[in-house]
């Protein structure tokens, strides 16, 4: 064999449709059409969802085994794409484990338990559940392995955080999306912090305010996250010029609780002014 064609030749991943993976499935979710084809909207969709199982991929596998399986939770699930794909690609081949999808919209969860049916995927499950909800949930089990939220709008994030905490779950994947909470929070002090630090003029404008708190969340959440024992990274999802919601959070259960995220958590929050409204989102408990 040349070393041209060594070069050249495909791998999985660059194919639009990874190998092994339902077509049929890929129909119904209705990402590719009847004649198989793939439009530009459907591509980028379908590039976004795998990037995101190449990373839990990695983490289920990582997981100790156990007699049932592993266990995953995708909050705002929506129409599940990604439950579905994770089931596909690597659930039904492993003949045990269960994906529980959880949504508000209860023509969502309708439609996926049907999809779930014909395709006879028998261990995913569909609840007409918020987030805040769901962890108080009998139809739940105590205790969860991997916990997944994409594009889980404002505080949606950090009820799945708060999920993923209650179940001891051993990851969390978190692509959050249109966090409000802390720009609210940030505008109600605005008058008052201009006069206390220049760092104020940061969110003085509407639109800086939204950009800031979207960012100090987004560092909020993963400073919580390491004080509660969790190690984590932050990185891309997919390029920017596929999707603007495009940061992606990493958390993995070590147990080793750090004591100084949770004091730069808090000194944040005095910072920006925003410990009164904000800290009980982010309960670290000082010893």
């Amino acid at each position: 064999m040349s070393k041209h064609k060594l070069t050249t030749a495909p791998k999985p991943l660059d194919l639009d449709v990874r190998p092994g993976q339902s077509v049929e499935l890929l129909k119904e979710l209705h990402i590719l059409t009847r004649d198989g084809k793939l439009n530009q909207d459907s591509r980028r969709k379908l590039k976004q969802v795998y990037h995101l199982f190449q990373f839990i991929e990695k983490l289920l596998k990582e997981l100790p085994p156990s007699e049932t399986g592993p266990t995953l939770a995708d909050h705002g699930a929506g129409k599940s794409y990604l439950g579905f794909i994770i089931y596909d690609l690597f659930f039904k081949a492993l003949g045990q484990g269960t994906i529980y999808g959880i949504e508000t919209r209860s023509e969502l969860v309708a439609s996926s338990q049907a999809l779930a049916q014909r395709l006879g995927f028998e261990r995913m499950q569909f609840l007409n559940l918020s987030v805040a909800e769901s962890a108080h949930s009998a139809e739940l089990p105590a205790q969860i392995d991997v916990v997944t939220a994409l594009h889980a709008c404002d505080t949606a994030t950090d009820d799945a955080i708060a999920f993923g905490l209650q179940k001891k779950a051993q990851y969390m994947v978190l692509v959050p999306c249109c966090q409000a909470e802390l720009a609210r929070a940030l505008n109600q002090n605005k008058a008052l912090n201009l006069q206390r630090t220049p760092l104020a003029e940061l969110w003085r404008h509407p639109l800086h305010t939204r950009e800031v708190g979207s960012q100090l969340t987004n560092v909020l959440r993963c400073l919580y996250l390491e004080s509660q024992g969790y190690t984590v990274t932050v990185t891309e999802l997919v390029g920017w010029e596929h999707s603007m919601k495009n940061e992606l959070i990493l958390a993995k259960y070590t147990g080793q609780k750090k004591r100084a995220a949770g004091e730069r958590l808090l000194a944040l929050l005095q910072e920006f002014g925003v410990e009164e409204l904000m800290g009980a989102r982010y309960p670290v408990a000082m010893n």
